[in-house]
């Protein structure tokens, strides 16, 4: 199994900055290796969507195009945990956010956190 603790939510006004973290942990991980570590967000009534993804050997991240420029993924290897520094908040970036993992060689996030509610006043 692999626990996943979520940190770093809060109330923020708009154009402010937040810094979430996750950290991973268990006995699958040094077991099986991990290919990438997600951030998803599901705002109230909405369905998750992807916000940003490390991979994990490589060091290669993706975004979503709604947080490009504004949000950086990080990740520091030696503690199995993953950042996400949100700059230039917006209303509508409020949400629960949900640090995902996905194992190496697979395909699909089969371990999810417990999520941290930002959210953005305007």
């Amino acid at each position: 199994q692999v626990q996943l603790v979520e940190s770093g939510g809060g109330l923020v006004q708009a154009g402010g900055s937040l810094r979430l973290s996750c950290a991973a942990s268990g006995r699958t991980l040094s077991r099986y290796g991990m290919g990438a570590m997600g951030w998803f967000r599901q705002a109230s009534g909405k369905e998750r969507e992807f916000v940003a993804v490390i991979l994990w050997r490589a060091g290669s991240t993706s975004y979503a195009d709604s947080v490009k420029g504004r949000f950086t993924i990080s990740r520091d290897n030696a503690e199995t945990t993953v950042y996400l520094q949100m700059n230039s908040l917006k209303p509508e970036d409020t949400a629960v956010y949900y640090c995902a993992v996905r194992m190496l060689g697979v395909s699909e996030y089969g371990y999810w956190g417990q999520g941290t509610q930002v959210t953005v006043s305007s």
